[in-house]
């Protein structure tokens, strides 16, 4: 089977906390995801980062062993999106354009990043299909380094209390 290009090929979702009540991030469905937003074509492809950023370590070894030793300890994720902004002329929102914006542009909202690989990012979600899912809150929406140049844009880090890795979509209960 020959190496699959990243380019088109990483689908992004996002589903509110309104959504995602009750959702198990380690088994979500096709009906899960299809309550999400499709956000990869509103989000900047060069600084797109999801997933883990290093586990932290523990310094216990035993007195019995040699040298200073290491083990592996909770580990870190992070999610961080720089968005594009859809404004009109007089500054105004486009609603429909702008949704992802909405959707994360703001402190403390909470939900679900969900992340697929491999299939081109306009295919469906289907079951048997590989994500990751990562429940995260925003912190405040940043103005990114190349604010005069380029389309207006904000780049949202988030929290994250949980990840599932590597997963797959489920049949609906």
């Amino acid at each position: 089977m020959p190496k699959t290009l990243a380019d088109g090929h990483i689908l992004g979702t996002w589903i509110p906390e309104s959504e995602a009540t009750g959702m198990d991030i380690k088994a979500l469905t096709v009906a899960d995801l299809a309550k999400g937003i499709k956000a990869s074509c509103r989000i900047m492809k060069s600084d797109y980062a999801a997933g883990p950023t290093g586990s932290s370590t523990i310094d216990e070894v035993e007195l019995c062993k040699v040298g200073q030793g290491q083990e592996w300890g909770m580990s870190a994720y992070a999610v961080s999106l720089t968005v594009f902004r859809y404004l009109d002329a007089n500054g105004k929102a486009d609603t429909t354009a702008d949704a992802v914006f909405a959707a994360l542009g703001e402190k403390g909202k909470g939900g679900i990043w969900v992340e697929r690989e491999g299939p081109a990012e306009d295919v469906a979600w289907a079951v048997g299909q590989e994500y990751s899912a990562f429940q995260c809150t925003t912190d405040d929406p940043q103005p990114p380094s190349d604010r005069t140049s380029g389309y207006i844009k904000r780049t949202i880090p988030m929290s994250v209390s949980n990840a599932a890795l590597n997963k797959l979509v489920v049949a609906g209960k």
